[in-house]
């Protein structure tokens, strides 16, 4: 019997891991555990995420937190490091790009402990960022390597990985969507927000580049209210940014009739919302590839991404606070596209996450 954590920290973390837990739970090989190191822990982004995924409550939640992404990372290591002390299991899977990812990763490989990245190889090549520096750290000290995508097997090629370890697995996220998309159908939160569907901008914001910079996010917040003229726009706003938002002085200018300002929402009501929308305008990873894969327009408030498959196959597009009216305007007009043919986005990536995992753990 293999014993497994399976360690998440943050909401993008909850949706990957609820298809590869439910798959490795029909498993007689494997015992998976949830480690929740409690990174991101108000009930709106993390409980409410773990009862709409029908995950269940954590094997251990560690409660480690910080204010910054030095302390943060370092009081996870240090909890994660006494559990591990207390019972090592033969191998810890760690999602993603946060610094949950890049700390249970650092404290299972200093104890010797085997470690499988899910959604390795990613890259956006800007390492001001801190979470492209989590991916390449995470990548280059881990002993499985679970890609999404063709680029990201390249791009650890490239980084000196041992082609031995990478397995091209496919698009997670796709897995959680499908999983749930009847559920997510039937949610219809346009209806019940008093939205008509397809009328509407669905919002959110939370990237430090955009929000903790007043300057940039006064640009954004001008450019929204632009849009508002002629659009609804929906925001749920991330407990982070509302703070922000509050401290540049900047809420006022989103009180506006065509301007939804709610609550952060859990995954089923959330992807209701996209499903529904004309348009997302993020700075989120995840979005990016769910729009992709629905056929919603997307346009992407950032300089970079580490998922370029949504741009050159899927429906999303970079843009700054200043061509974000235009291409919104665009985006629009030209109405719903054709959901994105990728290789390997099929709802079956944490079918063959488990065989990558038998096959190296040697069952």
């Amino acid at each position: 019997m293999i014993n497994a954590h399976i360690v998440v920290g943050a909401r993008p973390n909850f949706m990957k891991v609820a298809p590869l837990f439910r798959a490795m739970s029909h498993e007689s090989w494997i015992k998976p555990a949830l480690i929740h190191t409690g990174q991101h822990y108000s009930e709106n982004m993390s409980d409410a995420f773990f009862s709409d995924l029908g995950l269940p409550p954590p094997a251990f939640n560690l409660g480690a937190r910080g204010e910054t992404h030095a302390r943060q990372t370092a009081a996870i290591m240090i909890a994660y490091e006494d559990l591990l002390l207390a019972g090592k299991p033969d191998w810890v899977i760690v999602v993603g790009d946060v610094n949950s990812t890049l700390a249970a990763a650092l404290a299972a490989k200093k104890l010797n402990i085997p470690v499988a990245h899910l959604e390795a190889g990613l890259r956006n090549f800007d390492r001001t960022l801190p979470e492209e520096i989590n991916r390449i750290v995470t990548d280059s000290i881990s002993d499985l390597l679970w890609a999404p995508s063709v680029d990201a097997c390249e791009n650890l090629r490239r980084e000196g990985v041992d082609p031995a370890k990478i397995d091209l697995v496919g698009n997670i996220m796709i897995d959680s969507y499908l999983m749930l998309s009847e559920t997510i159908s039937q949610a219809s939160m346009a209806k019940r927000i008093g939205i008509p569907a397809g009328k509407y901008v669905v919002v959110t914001l939370h990237r430090p580049a955009n929000v903790d910079d007043p300057n940039m996010l006064t640009r954004i917040v001008d450019a929204l209210r632009q849009l508002a003229t002629s659009a609804i726009i929906v925001f749920p706003v991330h407990p982070r940014t509302r703070t922000k938002l509050e401290m540049a002085g900047l809420i006022g200018r989103l009180q506006h009739e065509n301007i939804r300002l709610i609550e952060p929402m859990g995954y089923v009501a959330f992807m209701s919302l996209v499903q529904s929308s004309a348009l997302v305008i993020t700075d989120s990873g995840g979005i990016q590839e769910e729009t992709s894969y629905i056929g919603i327009p997307c346009l992407t408030l950032r300089t970079n991404t580490e998922r370029p498959i949504t741009i050159t196959l899927g429906t999303n597009q970079l843009v700054t606070p200043e061509t974000l009216l235009d291409a919104a305007t665009v985006a629009i007009s030209r109405g719903p596209r054709l959901p994105s043919d990728i290789s390997l986005w099929d709802g079956h990536t944490a079918s063959r996450v488990v065989a990558s995992l038998a096959r190296h753990a040697k069952m």
